[in-house]
């Protein structure tokens, strides 16, 4: 199959040689023909050597890379691509696992598949594309995923509305289901339920990326007061009740995360006085609580998602970790994170690091904590490292 065709300037194929996943607009010499957003492209250096195809878009990031060899993308290239990200969740033990029905099947460049993001929640995947491409080929990505997935996955619902380029104005962005229907709504994590809320919740749902980190608190939550700032739909928080905690404290700004919240509570813990929840902002709870706890978590949204952001969002994170340092029990121990793929773990570190400082705490590092599996990092592309997390020990 031929394609519309890229060419690149002189000395810019260095990055793409290296086998990085995206062409950005400036380094691109001259298009042939008027490809649509989305369309696939074929990639050529300067000296017409086919070097990658793509799907193509208007912005920044002008072509991401599907493929280094010239094939054409396809049925048989989604179901290939589709199927060595299910061999690799299966090699973690999470497809098949009666204790857990919930991972990510598809991580965007981490699984060769840039802009795609499939989670799966029981028999219902959430599909979400971050580009003009994914969102074109969504039926085909679809019919793929029923294929090699086969009865496991019932239900797919399509939920990108908030997630494509914004100067993609022409594109159709209505969230719904492309498969299936099915209502049912929970879903199993190591062994604990909770429900998913794909129509209306943040991402596809629930923060599936925390799943190992959520297994780590379990281990340090017995006999401790909990405190989990920024707690979205609960997750830390029903880890913690299961790990022996003396009381768990749930705080977030928005009351319909509190409903979920106290709803995954029951799930698993119903009429379990020690689980309290609060509608407020993390900063002003930071200020106004006592001592009483002696292991917090601060899972914030990601403060800078943009490099212009950078500055503040260091400042933000500093401000949050050290009013959390002051604040902690001697003996405490503090889960901090930042998702802002923006802020390396260098940056993120030397906030924490001057939040400490401030503070005049004696502070450890027990554990460096990441992304799991499900959420792989082409080692081609490092900045898809984008979760940074450090348990600290408080004297």
């Amino acid at each position: 199959m031929s394609y519309k065709k890229v060419y690149l300037k002189p000395g810019k194929d260095e990055s793409l040689k290296r086998f990085h996943p995206w062409v950005f607009s400036g380094a691109i010499a001259r298009v042939e023909g008027e490809p649509y957003e989305g369309e696939v492209v074929d990639v050529y250096t300067a000296d017409k050597q086919f070097i990658a195809c793509g799907h193509y878009q208007i912005g920044s990031i002008a072509v991401r890379i599907l493929s280094f060899k010239q094939e054409p993308v396809n049925r048989d290239f989604w179901i290939h691509r589709l199927r060595v990200a299910k061999d690799l969740r299966v090699s973690l033990r999470l497809i098949g696992n009666p204790e857990n029905n919930t991972y990510r099947l598809v991580h965007g460049e981490g699984d060769n598949l840039p802009g795609l993001i499939i989670d799966v929640y029981d028999h219902t995947a959430v599909m979400q594309a971050h580009s003009a491409g994914m969102h074109q080929n969504r039926m085909d990505i679809a019919d793929a995923l029923s294929e090699v997935m086969g009865e496991t996955i019932r239900n797919i619902y399509y939920k990108s509305e908030t997630t494509l380029p914004f100067k993609a104005e022409l594109l159709e962005r209505e969230n719904g289901f492309i498969k299936g229907g099915d209502s049912e709504n929970i879903a199993m994590e190591n062994g604990l339920k909770f429900h998913v809320d794909w129509l209306k919740g943040q991402k596809t749902g629930f923060f599936v990326d925390q799943r190992e980190n959520r297994s780590l608190l379990e281990r340090y939550a017995k006999g401790r007061n909990v405190l989990n700032m920024f707690c979205y739909t609960g997750g830390f928080s029903f880890y913690a009740m299961r790990g022996g905690a003396v009381s768990v404290h749930s705080v977030d700004s928005s009351a319909k995360a509190i409903d979920l919240t106290n709803e995954n509570v029951s799930l698993n813990f119903p009429g379990d006085p020690r689980h309290k929840a609060y509608v407020e902002d993390a900063f002003k709870y930071l200020e106004r609580m006592g001592d009483q706890y002696d292991l917090i978590i601060l899972d914030p949204p990601a403060f800078a998602k943009h490099r212009d952001a950078l500055r503040n969002a260091l400042r933000g994170y500093t401000k949050l970790n050290a009013k959390a340092f002051e604040k902690i029990r001697p003996g405490g121990i503090l889960f901090t994170f930042s998702c802002s793929q923006v802020v390396s773990k260098e940056n993120f570190r030397n906030a924490v690091f001057t939040a400490a400082a401030q503070s005049r705490r004696s502070v450890r590092i027990l554990h460096q904590l990441t992304q799991p599996g499900d959420h792989p990092v082409n080692i081609y592309h490092p900045e898809g490292e984008y979760l940074k997390g450090l348990v600290l020990y408080v004297e």
